[in-house]
């Protein structure tokens, strides 16, 4: 029983009522609005995890919708993994996932980055072999004609949980051994003499692929986050470009801001008492 429903007055119904009825000279869609006031109520621990929810004719009821809308609410909600579907049994709340912060402001590998929280770093192993480069590995790679690469096709986990697809290309003459590699490729890179010393590093939202969505345990079209990593020696060297898929509801990425110093030296003084 959710907290919802063991104090009199109350009620869920009471309390998404109330939500629905605050925001209704708001014109956002009538289920996204039910599918926000639902999700505050799992926030703030009305709605507990593992608690059920009413059926969507009852839902339906309390709250003067319709059943579409309803319907449409829980969806979304079931998208963003806070609400599970269990066929024959009912909607029920899910404990919220666990997400992981990762800095943008340094070069870490993704082994370092899960040992920093406690856990333990996985791959599995979806290609590891010398090849021709594609044309825009090569490009990226500033490579000669004739030269070949190590592609690294991996899926990283912590403990046994999939969150990221790796596709990492390196010059073939960096590491001459596959095989030794470990779970940490920069490790290897730092033992050749050539671990990266700066990246740029591009981001995007997409709909996660077929093909890592069920290495990821996901759905095909999920929102994922995309990356593409290009990576230097403190030469110069271009010696990595990674591209990567990673859950969208797991990771947080993180950058801290600072002013430029001349545009803070443009910046008008507010008169005093404003």
């Amino acid at each position: 029983m959710t907290k919802a429903h063991e104090e009199p007055g109350t009620s869920l119904g009471a309390l998404l009522s109330s939500d629905m009825k605050a925001g209704e000279t708001d014109a956002t869609p009538l289920y996204i609005r039910l599918a926000n006031a639902m999700r505050k109520l799992v926030e703030a621990g009305a709605l507990e995890p593992g608690a059920a929810l009413p059926s969507e004719r009852t839902l339906a009821e309390i709250t003067a919708l319709s059943r579409v809308t309803v319907r449409r609410g829980i969806e979304l909600l079931v998208r963003e993994g806070v609400l599970e579907q269990r066929r024959g049994s009912g909607t029920y709340v899910l404990p919220p996932a666990e997400r992981f912060e990762q800095p943008l402001a340094a070069i870490t590998s993704f082994t370092e980055d899960m040992l920093s929280y406690g856990r333990r770093p996985q791959t599995r192993w979806l290609a590891r072999e010398y090849a021709n480069p594609s044309a825009q590995e090569a490009m990226t790679l500033g490579l000669s004609p004739g030269d070949r690469v190590l592609r690294l096709h991996r899926l990283r986990s912590a403990d046994t949980l999939p969150l990221a697809v790796e596709l990492a290309v390196v010059p073939a003459d960096v590491l001459p051994d596959p095989s030794a590699l470990g779970t940490s490729l920069y490790e290897s890179m730092a033992l050749a003499g050539a671990r990266p010393h700066k990246a740029l590093q591009r981001m995007h939202a997409c709909a996660l692929p077929e093909f890592e969505a069920r290495l990821l345990e996901a759905e095909a079209g999920e929102p994922a986050l995309f990356l593409e990593r290009v990576s230097r020696t403190a030469e110069g060297r271009v010696i990595e470009f990674t591209r990567s898929y990673f859950k969208g509801d797991r990771f947080d990425f993180v950058a801290e801001l600072n002013l430029l110093p001349d545009a803070a030296d443009r910046q008008t003084p507010l008169p005093v008492g404003t």
